[in-house]
């Protein structure tokens, strides 16, 4: 036998069928990715509909890895909590079974029809979404075409008697062979970093008949086990919830197997009795065409037996993942809490985890200003809130400077219209909200400028400037709630408080004026009232801003918005 031929015409399909995989990922992202946002803003604390959202998700966008990878980012950012993790991943489990249910069709021999059917449109089209169509065609093709080519280079080894002997290892026949086999398919798909490579491979070695159904089917088990390190990897270097998330995961996975093991025959049996035709059987040509939709139904069912069994269960999961994985002391210096790899996500997806960090980077300048405007209360009483400030400050200029390097790479990429809009309008938005924060910031310094002399603002200027600060907050608390929660926007609400905080920002000027000219505030007080006045006034500007720039991205950000608002 000739193995190096072998080698290259294996490592040639797998080759096909990862790209195919990898292009039909992100076709299926790119014509979904509005869906997947909405339906993942929408998780309750419901397992049940957790579990639902991780399967539909996974679904669209073919890859388990890919939505463990998410949901580990989700928790870290704080929008999601470990309890709602932990039932995506398990309907995650579910979703990605569909990928074997889709390479088990025998459709291979039209693989370069598909190719064919996929590409014209995907080249000549002009209308965005008959190119994503095509794409997609496309890409089915390329995996058909890939599963053929080691299907093909398999075939030599059923009669190859090192490979024969080397397999009486693996015939998963008495449990030390069935533990050694479900170890071999773990560590392999650890390799490979992709459950779905390893399930396409162990289909191909299954369909050419260089290994039993029993072996598959023990192999797949592995591959569960195998396929739970991306997300543990995911979490290194994240908060302990995400941490968690990974490991529950872990555990999941590896306990399912478990019991799986201890009822193998019973399971194996239940699968050739739901599954039309003998998965032992071997055709006159050497190859067992009935094995793939079993291997695939033992795939589909491992994982919803699985899910069955700990739905009811999360709790004690959730107790147990918090109890190996302690509560820390939280890092000072935060930076960017989910933004994915680039080579797993689409532009599509890549924006809308760029956009999350944004609405996070919100929330830190809204507790920035709420703590602005207590401090301009009572400056003396409330000094401890100045360094909480800059610090708030320092981390959404972090942000800020780290969305820019992401959404660079992310333009790198082939995007569309409305995509382009979406990059523009989330950069400026983090632009606007790193304004507000060194305003705010800047108002810290003008107070330990009066403090040091020992100067404070009269009663009426005092009350004048609290109302100013007041009124700048409640403009950027509306403002900021609309684009966090994708609600319509009031602008005639946002008018009238606009307009007020211009108008109030005029009398007190006014009434600064008529202070100096009555000699009633000391020069260096009227500088620091002028400097904090300009300060708010330029706040209310960029904070205004901020609608203007999420509304510029409406159609990618946001479905929500009415465009005749």
């Amino acid at each position: 036998m000739d193995w190096f031929k072998m080698f290259y015409a294996v490592l040639g399909g797998l080759g096909l069928f990862f790209f195919g995989m990898k292009i039909l990922s992100e076709s299926l992202q790119a014509s979904a990715s509005d869906f997947i946002r909405n339906i993942i803003g929408k998780l309750t604390n419901n397992r049940l509909v957790a579990v639902g959202v991780g399967l539909i998700v996974t679904c669209l966008i073919q890859s388990s890895s890919i939505t463990t990878v998410m949901v580990v980012g989700f928790v870290n950012a704080g929008l999601m909590n470990l309890m709602q993790a932990l039932g995506v991943i398990l309907g995650a489990n579910i979703g990605t079974t569909i990928t074997g249910w889709m390479i088990s069709i025998k459709v291979g021999q039209y693989s370069l029809l598909f190719i064919g059917l996929g590409a014209l449109p995907h080249l000549l089209a002009k209308n965005s979404k008959v190119k994503v169509f095509g794409k997609l065609i496309f890409a089915i093709g390329l995996i058909f075409l890939g599963l053929d080519a080691m299907s093909g280079a398999f075939k030599p080894l059923r009669t190859e008697p090192s490979f024969i002997n080397l397999m009486t290892y693996f015939t998963a026949d008495n449990y030390f062979s069935l533990l050694a086999t479900i170890t071999a398919g773990c560590l392999l798909t650890f390799v490979i970093q992709s459950s779905s490579a390893m399930l396409g491979i162990t289909i191909a070695l299954a369909t050419s008949g260089s290994i039993t159904f029993q072996t598959a089917l023990a192999l797949v088990m592995g591959e569960n086990i195998g396929t739970t390190i991306t997300a543990l990897l995911a979490s290194v270097g994240t908060n302990t919830s995400a941490r968690r998330a990974g490991l529950g995961h872990a555990i999941f996975n590896v306990l399912g197997v478990f019991i799986l093991t201890l009822l193998f025959i019973p399971y194996r049996h239940l699968i050739e009795a739901i599954i039309p035709g003998d998965a032992f059987f071997i055709a006159a040509d050497g190859t067992a065409p009935h094995v793939a939709p079993h291997i695939a139904a033992g795939h589909t069912l491992f994982n919803v037996i699985n899910t069955l069994i700990f739905i009811p269960l999360l709790p004690l999961l959730h107790k147990t993942v918090c109890w190996i994985v302690p509560e820390e002391k939280q890092k000072e210096e935060r930076h960017l809490d989910f933004v994915g790899d680039l080579s797993t996500l689409s532009p599509a997806l890549g924006i809308h985890q760029a956009y999350l960090e944004v609405v996070k980077q919100g929330q830190l300048v809204a507790d920035a200003v709420s703590w602005t405007k207590s401090l301009l209360e009572d400056p003396y009483k409330n000094k401890d809130l100045i360094p909480r400030i800059r610090k708030y400050e320092t981390i959404s200029d972090n942000i800020q400077k780290e969305i820019t390097i992401f959404l660079g790479r992310v333009m790198e990429a082939s995007l569309t219209k409305e995509e382009t809009k979406g990059v523009q309008s989330i950069l400026r938005m983090a632009d606007e909200l790193e304004s507000v924060a060194d305003y705010c910031e800047s108002i810290t310094y003008y107070l330990e400028r009066l403090e040091r002399h020992g100067l404070r603002f009269d009663g009426e200027t005092h009350q004048e400037v609290n109302q100013l600060a007041t009124d700048v907050k409640s403009l950027f608390d509306a403002i900021f709630e609309n684009v966090k929660n994708h609600s319509e926007f009031d602008f005639k609400k946002f008018d009238e408080i606009r307009e007020g905080i211009n108008q109030y920002a005029d009398q007190l000027k006014w009434h600064h004026i008529q202070r100096i000219h009555d000699h009633k505030i000391p020069a260096l007080a009227s500088v620091t009232l002028s400097d904090i006045a300009v300060a708010l006034r330029r706040m209310k500007n960029h904070t205004v801003n901020l609608a203007e720039s999420y509304l510029g991205g409406k159609a990618h950000l946001s479905k929500a918005i009415d465009t005749d608002q």
